[in-house]
């Protein structure tokens, strides 16, 4: 049986807004659709296990982005790699700025990133907070976003989604989130993935078919997921 691998880059610090349940439904979904699931944590100061099939990051405290700033740079080589090796990535809200090239606080503190995006992350005076609906290819998205950093996408990024409730990116352009190669950017929290559940499907799928194996989707009981995904699409923002 085929066993996917996951990448859960720096837990600790970044999990101020409960992404840490991103992890737990890719691994549930990967077990519901008959394969095996195993979590590696990735913390500040150790390497990259081998075999990584799928990596997730959270969001976090601007405090908490400076404390693992060194060390995502010195993994940067080795995301790149798996990137280019279209292993699939989803980073929410902190960690997505740090996949951009830089974010800059509020108080003028430059936080570099590994530019697997093309952009740029600002932190406003405004914190951007409330439920978000985004038109996608992969259907309508569903999340909660709280963040104060603006992100600007470069001229040849490609966004996530586009915004039909919620501010997005940076509340202007109306774009959410971004995507490269099978990369994936956004500011939904929720978890995203639990909300998603389609979503979390393809991150699965891109990662079975990378270790040249079938994905043939089992049915799952989503009418949960759907009923929250129901009220939500209600929701004022």
């Amino acid at each position: 049986m085929t066993t996917i691998n996951i990448l859960h880059l720096y837990p600790n610090e970044m999990n101020t807004y409960g992404d840490h349940g991103n992890g737990l439904a890719l691994k549930r979904r990967i077990e519901w659709h008959g394969f095996k699931a195993m979590v590696h944590y990735h913390h500040p100061g150790s390497s990259i296990p081998k075999n990584i099939d799928i990596v997730v990051g959270g969001g976090g405290q601007d405090s908490a982005q400076a404390d693992v700033q060194a060390d995502i740079l010195n993994i940067s080589d080795a995301l790149h790699k798996l990137a280019a090796d279209d292993v699939p990535m989803l980073m929410v809200c902190g960690t997505y700025q740090l996949f951009g090239h830089r974010y800059v606080t509020h108080t003028g503190d430059a936080v570099k990133g590994i530019s697997l995006f093309d952009a740029e992350t600002v932190g406003g005076p405004k914190r951007m907070i409330g439920n978000v609906m985004v038109e996608s290819e992969f259907g309508t998205l569903f999340g909660f976003e709280n963040h104060s950093g603006q992100t600007t996408l470069g001229k040849s990024q490609e966004a996530l989604g586009r915004v039909l409730r919620g501010n997005g990116n940076n509340g202007r352009d109306k774009t959410e989130g971004a995507r490269t190669k099978n990369v994936f950017g956004t500011y939904m929290h929720g978890p995203f993935l639990p909300n998603n559940p389609a979503f979390c499907d393809y991150l699965i799928k891109l990662a079975v078919q990378n270790r040249s194996d079938t994905f043939e989707p089992k049915q799952i009981d989503d009418h949960l997921a759907e009923l929250a995904r129901a009220g939500a699409r209600k929701r004022s923002y």
